[in-house]
């Protein structure tokens, strides 16, 4: 599902982004996350924003990781990626230290969140 061109899995996590987002700032994507932890990952031109549900209590984290302060970004594949850019739709993004896992529905949604962080990273 687009929303105005914006690859976006759900609305509502579109609205989220949007309600936290700093002046001039625009939004690239947002993509639900598979599994437990990982409510979504959105994408702007200044950062990426991944929204935390592993925390105690039922609580819940929106982590701004400015692309500036990503390591690594990479794909977790069980996998030999010869031959093919991906088997896996998983994306791990290093930054401060800490690991951060997002499970895709799809794998062109990793792709696509991997080619914008690496293009993004300075």
């Amino acid at each position: 599902m687009a929303t105005e061109n914006i690859p976006v899995d759900k609305p509502e996590q579109l609205e989220k982004i949007r309600a936290n987002l700093l002046e001039g700032e625009t939004v690239l994507a947002v993509f639900d996350g598979k599994g437990s932890g990982t409510g979504f990952l959105g994408l702007t031109d200044r950062r990426v924003i991944i929204q935390d549900n592993s925390f105690v209590g039922k609580k819940i984290a929106l982590t701004s990781v400015p692309y500036s302060r990503v390591h690594t970004v990479s794909f977790v594949s069980d996998k030999s990626m010869f031959g093919k850019f991906a088997s896996s739709s998983t994306l791990a993004i290093s930054a401060g230290g800490k690991e951060y896992e997002v499970e895709f529905r799809g794998e062109e949604k990793a792709q696509y969140a991997h080619n914008v962080i690496l293009h993004n990273m300075r």
